[in-house]
């Protein structure tokens, strides 16, 4: 390696570091994602809750991080089961065994922005999102009914959030617990929108709270605003075990990379690159002269396209064609829900504009194709004409989003 070489390498070398050293030292932002998560400590984590109900309740708190379907299937085990995140959605079986467990005397408290449309229409309910037309932005104002538990100024939720409220509920048996309305620059709750009610079932009851955010680190550490989550949860103090579920929970940690305790420490993981940064730097200079002919192997054939024919054939065989209707419906739904960001809870004229409008397709097609599906799925049976049909529908329907499926 010449002078020049070495001058260079080392200048670049030292601008590396440079960089190295800034991105290591600059303040971490600050991570608004919701995980709901007991161990985080993020804004939307509920690190601070779970260590309060720990500290109150202490042995009678239990962790619980199998689905609620197995904790359930044999558990004669009576209590009080908690689900906090942004979204719950039970599956039929799970709904059942939950249902179930909750005529035997127990509780059940839900609080999320998204609620399954089965558990809403056993329940005789109907979601809505409040909205303001002279603001673009929705900052969450609550308070409960109970003139012992209620606050003289409601709580403020100083972040624009979803304000949902339940737009339905069965007043002959369902009892009205906490009301919310959206921020509109005074602290008072003027038109009350119901969001936290008690719906019995047999000799338990579920508990539903359409605010998640109220359970976070941000909105306990805030003022006096732990009250209000205390006098929520005061409903469930039965003397009965809390099961805290971690299973709904977005922020669920989940190690894919052996290199995962490398990456968590950015001090570590910028250490990491320099290394990689400097082998690739000594292989450029010094290994051009001492490189061996590398002899040719073959790359390992991809099997992919003949493991997937093979599966599907299988399914085809079998006539199965109604099942995959279904696997092809629900692809098409968390395509609607990650690459559109458009949530499929609700199928009515407000989702048939956002997705319309997002994929480039007409009004008039996306009903079609949405009135399609929605017989597929209601039926027993699909035919194979109705099954390619399904397929070349939504196939045209994703292409013209972009160009590509």
């Amino acid at each position: 390696m010449g002078r020049l070489q070495k001058i260079l390498l080392f200048g670049f070398l030292i601008v590396i570091a440079g960089f190295i050293y800034l991105e290591a030292t600059k303040p971490m932002p600050i991570n608004w994602y919701p995980s709901y998560n007991k161990e985080d400590k993020i804004p939307y984590g509920t690190l601070v809750l779970y260590n309060l109900l720990e500290d109150v309740f202490q042995d009678e708190l239990k962790d619980i991080a199998q689905p609620p379907f197995e904790k359930l299937q044999d558990s004669l085990q009576d209590g009080n089961y908690i689900f906090i995140n942004d979204q719950i959605i039970f599956d039929e079986a799970e709904q059942d065994k939950m249902l179930d467990w909750v005529s035997k005397g127990n509780s059940v408290f839900i609080a999320s922005n998204y609620i399954g449309e089965n558990l809403l229409d056993t329940l005789k309910l109907k979601k809505n999102t409040a909205v303001l037309i002279n603001k673009i932005g929705t900052e969450p104002l609550l308070n409960l009914v109970n003139t012992n538990l209620k606050s003289t100024i409601p709580f403020h939720i100083k972040r624009d959030l979803r304000v949902s409220y339940f737009e339905e509920i069965d007043t002959l048996n369902q009892t009205v617990l906490g009301v919310t309305q959206v921020y509109n620059d005074t602290l008072k709750i003027t038109k009350p929108l119901v969001n936290f009610i008690k719906a019995p079932v047999g000799e338990g009851a579920f508990y539903i709270h359409t605010q998640p955010e109220v359970f976070t680190n941000y909105f306990l550490l805030i003022d006096e605003n732990a009250d209000y989550a205390q006098h929520a949860l005061s409903y469930i103090n039965n003397g009965k075990d809390l099961l805290w579920d971690r299973h709904y929970k977005s922020g669920k940690m989940v190690n894919l990379s052996p290199l995962h305790i490398l990456f968590s420490n950015k001090y570590l993981k910028w250490a990491y690159y320099f290394v990689l940064i400097g082998t690739f730097l000594f292989v450029l200079f010094e290994g051009k002269r001492k490189q061996r002919s590398i002899p040719i192997v073959n790359p390992l054939t991809n099997k992919t396209y003949e493991y997937t024919r093979t599966i599907s054939g299988m399914y085809l065989d079998k006539k199965e064609n109604h099942l995959i209707a279904q696997k092809q419906i629900a692809l098409f739904f968390e395509f609607i829900r990650t690459r559109l960001r458009v949530p499929t809870e609700h199928i009515n004229s407000r989702f048939f504009n956002a997705v319309a409008s997002r994929t480039g397709n007409d009004m008039e097609t996306t009903k079609n194709l949405f009135t399609f599906i929605e017989k597929v799925q209601h039926q027993q049976q699909t035919s194979q004409e109705e099954l390619i049909k399904l397929y070349k529908e939504i196939t045209a329907y994703k292409k013209n989003t972009d160009g590509r499926i």
